[in-house]
């Protein structure tokens, strides 16, 4: 007789953890939304609120999906670098700047040996090589040097990124896209209207779809070894 509920039991952590999957990624999208938004109308208390929330959310999105370790590293370093980057304070752009900079370094690890297109390599080189001689003259002599080394940094992980398929792809291009437009904000040059708007979006946008592109290919290789 005591062997009838022992399966709904054993089944309420599978059937809740989905539940908790979906409530998490809907609070991401709802703090997302709320700093976008928040932007968009010049409300900077909603964004300095909403901001800080974007990474912890997603990075616990991803753990209930069993994300690998690496994966949460990195987008806590990230949670880092949004923290730091509320200041406009130069010191807190740089240590902002190194807390991406190590976000970088776990994907790149996480990405492995994995094989990569030769002509993409050679895109993101040439893009590397011309933004970096574009916005020299223009940054601040004490900024020139750190803001190339994470430019190496960055573009690498952009290009590994596309080893995992074409989400983590495009969500490597698009964390390449958003920092080239906080460089160029750095160096002064013409911006969007609501330039912070255009940064974030990209941003929420490549941290979600590198999430998305390493939770689908770890899954895709579990299945390929059962």
């Amino acid at each position: 007789m005591s062997a009838g509920p022992a399966p709904a039991r054993a089944t309420a952590p599978a059937l809740s953890r989905p539940l908790v999957s979906r409530a998490l990624l809907a609070a991401f999208g709802i703090a997302a939304a709320a700093d976008l938004i928040s932007l968009l109308a010049g409300a900077e208390l909603g964004h300095q609120l909403a901001k800080p929330l974007l990474m912890p959310l997603l990075a616990a999105y991803a753990l209930t999906r069993g994300a690998p370790k690496l994966l949460t590293v990195a987008l806590l370093f990230g949670w880092g670098g949004d923290v730091f980057l509320l200041s406009d304070a130069d010191w807190a752009f740089l240590v902002g700047m190194g807390s991406f900079a190590a976000g970088h370094v776990c994907y790149l690890v996480l990405f492995g040996r994995r094989r990569t297109s030769v002509p993409l390599a050679a895109a993101y080189t040439a893009v590397l090589v011309g933004a970096v001689a574009l916005l020299w003259p223009d940054l601040p002599a004490d900024l020139r040097i750190p803001v190339a080394g994470y430019s190496l940094l960055l573009t690498a992980m952009a290009y590994r990124a596309s080893s995992l398929g074409f989400l983590a792809g495009l969500g490597g291009a698009l964390f390449l896209l958003s920092d080239t437009l906080i460089a160029t904000g750095v160096a002064e040059w013409p911006q969007l209207p609501v330039p912070d708007f255009w940064v974030m979006l990209t941003y929420i946008g490549a941290q979600y779809l590198l999430t998305a592109g390493v939770l689908h290919a770890m899954y895709g290789e579990r299945r390929t070894t059962v």
